[in-house]
């Protein structure tokens, strides 16, 4: 933060290659597969399709909407289809061994990309890059490659929705994954949408998916704390994004709960309850909420005025705001008008902290290069202690729904 301006840092962006864009990226014996892929290929997101699609590579113009929208780094996460893929779900159902390789081949590509497009602006982008959790020795081969590449975003977590086949999260299949992660201080990064289960196609499935989503993305949290991967890799970062953030007092004192609950119930051998909580202690160690204190922080896009009041509750420490640009549903191009939406009244220290001070302790951001920046872009600490009185008639972004200051999800 400089002396009247904000330092902003999104902790939720994405981009990704136009489709073609991949192929120098893939290993030269997977091309002949790639240009008969790409032939016939059906984007399914409307928009990757439109005029704007380009705001996922094209860095210059990235560059200057986010600073007109007072944004000078962000947290890039995946956004465009890698090669191989139906969809740019990580969980998708794989038919062979064959087309699993293609796919892990895909996701290098993406991977390769994401390191290229951040070096153009290397102080402002930290690139989030992408494994499968079907063969957990290449992801940790991976996750070495694609650090050592600057990928300081960290990893992209994929969910293990029903059906899926794989080994829940709590699993210890994964400590291989845990570990080089704390070894090399990457951050673990779970996004929505990432865990749900196909809802086939009758109308009511969007609606059901809207409801559902952030839930099925919630279960990272609770899997990993109560498979004890915080107790055997203390140092190891969760970050839940874009799932909301008003949620986590709640769930905190749900879990809380629930591990006194069989923590104590485990000693009483008689007891029905008693199986349920037989080795909790051990392998856990701390309760949930010490676990969150300690080692999870939530990338809170577009944060919400009815979600700010809870800031103490959730840590202060633990709130990076996000832009989610280039989605619709992003702040962009009104993200002075969302932070005043949100933050109006709050006093600037913690302000300054939620929009960008903890992304650049969580992620790396060197705020010694970033704040000259933001002396010239940054929105100004008047403007946003200014409430706004009505939300920009043609926005889009969910920060500024009707009701939005009430709801509690």
């Amino acid at each position: 933060m400089s002396e009247d301006r904000y330092t902003v840092i999104s902790a939720d962006c994405h981009a990704g290659a136009d489709l073609l864009d991949y192929r120098p990226y893939l290993e030269k014996r997977y091309h002949d597969d790639f240009d008969a892929w790409a032939a016939t290929y059906v984007n399914p997101y409307e928009d990757l399709l439109a005029d704007a699609a380009d705001r996922n590579w094209n860095s210059d113009r990235r560059l200057a909407e986010l600073e007109a929208d007072g944004i000078v780094a962000e947290v890039v996460f995946p956004n465009t289809i890698p090669p191989f893929f139906p969809s740019g779900s990580l969980s998708a159902p794989v038919p062979t061994r064959e087309e699993f390789e293609r796919r892990w081949a895909g996701l290098r590509a993406h991977n390769r990309w994401l390191a290229d497009f951040c070096s153009a602006a290397p102080d402002r982008r930290a690139g989030v890059f992408q494994i499968l959790l079907n063969d957990v020795p290449q992801a940790v081969k991976e996750i070495r490659r694609a650090a050592g590449a600057g990928l300081r975003g960290g990893l992209l977590l994929p969910g293990t929705p029903p059906g899926s086949g794989l080994p829940e999260l709590y699993s210890a299949a994964y400590d291989p994954i845990w570990a080089v992660c704390e070894e090399l201080d990457v951050p673990v990064n779970h996004h929505a949408g990432s865990a749900s289960p196909p809802l086939g196609d009758e109308p009511a499935a969007r609606a059901v998916f809207m409801v559902e989503t952030t839930w099925f993305s919630h279960r990272a949290l609770w899997h990993l704390v109560f498979g004890g991967a915080f107790r055997r890799h203390p140092g190891l970062k969760l970050v839940l994004t874009e799932q909301g953030s008003g949620w986590i007092p709640g769930v905190l004192d749900m879990l809380d709960y629930y591990h006194g609950r069989l923590v104590a119930a485990s000693t009483r051998a008689a007891t029905a309850e008693a199986k349920f909580g037989a080795g909790l202690a051990t392998s856990m160690s701390e309760g949930p909420s010490q676990v969150w204190r300690s080692n999870c922080f939530v990338g809170a896009s577009f944060m919400r005025p009815h979600e700010v009041p809870l800031r103490d509750r959730i840590g202060l420490d633990k709130i990076m705001w996000g832009s989610d640009y280039p989605h619709d549903e992003g702040t962009y191009p009104y993200t002075r008008e969302g932070l005043r939406y949100a933050y109006a009244g709050v006093p600037s220290e913690e302000v300054a902290a939620m929009v960008g001070g903890n992304a650049a302790r969580v992620y790396g951001f060197d705020l010694s290069v970033l704040d000259p920046i933001a002396a010239k872009v940054g929105p100004t600490v008047e403007e946003i202690a200014e409430p706004l009185p009505e939300p920009p008639a043609d926005a889009t972004s969910p920060v500024f729904a009707r009701g939005g200051s009430v709801r509690v999800w």
